[in-house]
């Protein structure tokens, strides 16, 4: 898209660009033109018109905040969120099994099943042998 917006940007380029357009394609292209830079003026006037209306709305209630005999920090400390600590407890350990190298590896028994008690049952052995 780059090298579109290069040539379109670019007089020279564009002019090389568009030599093969007959009169009408050329008219056609830059009513199509036109349009779209229509279009987008009237949407940046609104927002321009929207921006305004926020700023006077804000403006509006800071002189009423004001009159009240507040200030913009007595709100602030209705928003501060409160920090709670989750300490959340840990699921107990319900499979214990020793790998190769003789690590323990516990297991809670939800979740995915971990390969060393995998492959202790695929060689016949029951979970409940590793029971705690």
């Amino acid at each position: 898209m780059s090298d579109f917006i290069s040539v379109l940007t670019h007089g020279r380029k564009l002019q090389g660009a568009v030599k093969q357009l007959t009169i009408e394609e050329l008219q056609e292209v830059a009513n199509k033109l036109a349009k779209i830079i229509e279009t987008r003026e009237k949407k940046e006037a609104e927002a321009r018109i929207q921006q305004q209306a926020k700023q006077a709305k804000i403006e509006q209630l800071r002189q009423q905040i004001e009159e009240a005999g507040l200030e913009l920090s007595d709100f602030e400390q209705l928003t501060e969120k409160k920090t709670v600590n989750k300490t959340g407890k840990k699921r107990p350990v319900k499979y214990s099994i020793k790998d190769k190298d003789g690590n323990v590896v516990n297991w809670t028994g939800i979740g995915r099943m971990p390969l060393v008690f995998a492959d202790a049952v695929k060689k016949g052995k029951k979970l409940d042998s590793f029971k705690i």
